[in-house]
């Protein structure tokens, strides 16, 4: 029962996270099952991003900063960046700026649900403890996909731009991300008066983000297929 417990108390977080900013959406709400999809495939690739970050641990070492912004949030991100770009983005699956949010939410909400599956399996934490990693790297996971979906969203409705917001979506995500890990690796003593500013900052820049891509004007990009006919 205890055990029980503890699972429900893992899951939670991320499908509570990923509800909210999924009603969020003040227009038409994205299809439940390719949300949902995208949550499970952010499960999927949590095994393969953690062997793939043994492998560079073994083979680089484990500097606090390189391991912060390149391997944990240089990876972490990639993959879930390469996700939602090509199976989300590309296919044409976002139909209003919001959308990137969703998806890149639901993504980093799958993966950050499994990483606390699995510490809640090995460490046995108290409900508390759990509580605490709800606020913190659940939640900094969804913050991280709402900066992602959001430049993603703007790329989409901004052609002219859409290459410098498609690197804004793989990068800023990383330099948070890392910014997150390199405070709890290098501040041991007095990491809690860093992390919840910063926490703060995040959170007040994600909901500013969730604002602007709602009140974003959708400007559909003019088709690069179709030539232009003088005089029609």
């Amino acid at each position: 029962m205890v055990a029980f417990s503890l699972l429900m108390a893992a899951i939670a977080p991320g499908i509570a996270l990923l509800a909210y900013f999924y009603l969020k959406d003040l227009y038409e709400s994205e299809p439940i099952l390719m949300v949902a999809r995208m949550f499970v495939l952010g499960i999927l690739i949590v095994f393969p991003t953690m062997v793939i970050q043994r492998g560079f641990v073994l083979g680089l070492g484990d500097n606090p900063l390189l391991f912060a912004f390149g391997i944990s949030a240089g990876i972490e991100e990639f993959v879930k960046w390469f996700l939602v770009y090509y199976l989300i983005f590309r296919n044409s699956s976002i139909k209003q700026p919001y959308d990137g949010i969703v998806y890149a939410t639901a993504v980093s909400l799958g993966f950050a649900t499994l990483e606390n599956v699995l510490f809640s399996l090995f460490y046995q934490p108290s409900i508390s403890t759990l509580l605490f990693r709800a606020l913190l790297p659940v939640s900094g996971h969804a913050l991280f996909g709402v900066v992602m979906g959001y430049y993603l969203g703007k790329a989409k409705y901004s052609p002219e731009h859409e290459r410098k917001y498609v690197t804004y979506a793989l990068l800023l995500p990383i330099f948070w991300h890392g910014s997150f890990d390199y405070i709890l690796l290098q501040a041991s003593n007095y990491w809690l008066w860093i992390i919840a500013p910063f926490m703060f900052i995040l959170w007040v820049r994600g909901i500013r983000k969730v604002n602007r891509a709602n009140r974003m004007p959708i400007i559909l990009p003019r088709p690069k297929d179709i030539p232009t006919i003088k005089g029609l």
